[in-house]
């Protein structure tokens, strides 16, 4: 199968530099949700080099600001599934920004710990 990032049509594109660009989710998980995905077809994080970092870091700022004007979130979760046993599920490096709002979750204590939900809450005494 041909890898959707590589394959993007330019009209879903919303902002871009040399290294990469930015897209809204396709399966948003709040209004917003929106992707950082470089262009060279790479699986992982730590296959980036320095400029290619900067750069989507660089757009990383930029898409948070644009959220910041159209949705007004009160807070952002920011991850990478790095690899199939983190839950990557598309093998082409991809950045998630996800707008929260609160009251979104009854408790939001933990964040990203959630991806192994047993372990999340680490602050209730045992």
């Amino acid at each position: 199968m041909p890898c959707p990032f590589c394959a993007m049509p330019v009209e879903r594109v919303i902002a871009e530099n040399e290294s990469g660009f930015v897209i809204r989710d396709g399966f948003p998980v709040s209004p917003g949700h929106t992707l950082i995905i470089p262009h060279r077809h790479i699986g992982s994080f730590f296959e980036l080099n320095q400029q290619e970092r900067d750069d989507l870091f660089e757009l990383l700022d930029q898409a948070k600001l644009v959220l910041d004007q159209e949705f007004k979130p009160n807070a952002y979760n920011i991850g990478i599934n790095d690899g199939p046993a983190a839950g990557q599920t598309v093998p082409h490096l991809h950045i998630h920004l996800i707008p929260r709002f609160d009251g979104d979750m009854a408790d939001p204590r933990g964040g990203v710990r959630y991806v192994i939900p047993e372990k999340a809450d680490y602050w209730t005494a045992r």
